[in-house]
């Protein structure tokens, strides 16, 4: 049975969230008020275990936002996340698509542009994919009611790796690099406009007793959104790594945290505060200029948590994973806001910034 929080749960501010789950779902979740409690105001598409949603990306503008899916039949949709509106379906290799070509080699990484081509961000989305194997794709695809005469570019493919498996990726905030690492794959750094690799990190040393840990990253983020240079990383092996590519090629800082993976990473704003997610609910705050733990959040999660997601304008954090809660959380106290029960195990959270009650 699932364990039960007894915590009192105040409330949180005005917000909206958008989750997406294992059975390929869409719910929006919105609290309003100065204190409200959060609830479930629409739910988009069917559910089908086919097409359950493994990464998710979200332009998060005030105007023609615009939300990506990457599904697990290969497909990737763009849906308006002000009324669940389909605006394009793709797939990324059709050439390799085809005839399930891609049925053993997952989407593991997603991130939809929010600057290039901004003049056309209504009619054009321009994303970047990432596979299990290592296929990276780079490329543009026209929304609904584009002009017939828009162009969109040659998409740009490569490959990250020879072996080993991808599990996580992220670009930076100008969106012109990108890391990857993952399962037999150090975390490196490519330059988008290139398409090539700029870095790659170093296996840290054997420990005092001679004891080598495989290298397996579990998730990775750009700590700040002024510096691409500097990387977090988590590891099946409950560790925080701190990367600086311009000091060098080893971990600048390490920290381990509990005993289980560290299955999520998200920075704040400030540029040095990180929020993680373990595979047995543990979520907490670093200080990465030091390493030093801040504290835990109070009301430990039943299941794995996959997806964390900072408001970047309200001291709120969003939480979801495998025990199928949506948790908002103080980001200041640590204290859990409200929770939301959702029903299917959760993949991703992202919140939009410009939902505005009054509106």
């Amino acid at each position: 049975m699932p364990r039960a929080s007894a915590l009192e749960c105040p409330g949180c501010p005005s917000l909206r969230a958008l989750t997406t789950d294992a059975l390929g779902l869409v719910k929006v979740v919105e609290a309003r008020g100065k204190v409200g409690t959060p609830k479930v105001v629409e739910t988009w598409g069917p559910p089908d275990a086919s097409r359950g949603v493994l990464a998710a990306s979200f332009a998060d503008r005030k105007i023609d936002p615009l939300l990506a899916i990457a599904r697990k039949n290969c497909l990737v949709e763009f849906l308006n996340p002000l009324n669940g509106d389909a605006l394009a379906t793709t797939k990324v290799d059709e050439s390799d698509s085809l005839n399930g070509a891609l049925k053993n080699d997952q989407f593991v990484g997603l991130h939809l542009f929010r600057t290039k081509k901004i003049e056309l961000s209504s009619r054009l989305a321009v994303f970047l994919t990432c596979t299990e194997k290592g296929k990276a794709c780079l490329r543009s695809v026209a929304l609904r009611d584009a002009p017939a005469d828009l162009h969109t570019d040659s998409p740009s493919s490569w490959n990250i790796c020879t072996s080993g498996n991808v599990t996580c990726s992220s670009v930076d905030n100008t969106e012109n690099y990108a890391l990857f690492g993952g399962k037999g794959i150090e975390v490196n750094l490519w330059d988008l406009s290139k398409c090539s690799k700029i870095w790659t990190a170093k296996s840290p040393p054997s420990n005092s007793l001679g004891i080598f840990t495989p290298t397996w990253f579990t998730a990775a983020t750009f700590l700040s959104k002024e510096d691409h240079r500097k990387i977090v990383a988590g590891t099946a092996s409950h560790q925080v790594r701190l990367y600086d590519i311009s000091a060098q090629r080893r971990p600048v800082i390490s920290v381990s945290f509990r005993e289980s993976p560290i299955k999520a990473v998200t920075e704040d704003m400030d540029g040095y505060t990180i929020y993680v997610g373990t595979g047995s609910g543990d979520l907490a705050s670093f200080d990465m200029r030091t390493g030093k733990l801040l504290g835990c959040y109070v009301g430990k999660c039943c299941g794995s948590i996959r997806s964390i997601a900072r408001h970047p304008e309200l001291p709120v954090i969003a939480s979801c994973g495998l025990d199928s809660y949506l948790r908002l959380w103080d980001a200041r106290t640590r204290q859990l806001l409200s929770a939301v029960f959702l029903k299917q195990h959760l993949t991703n959270v992202v919140i939009d910034s410009h939902f505005s009650a009054e509106g």
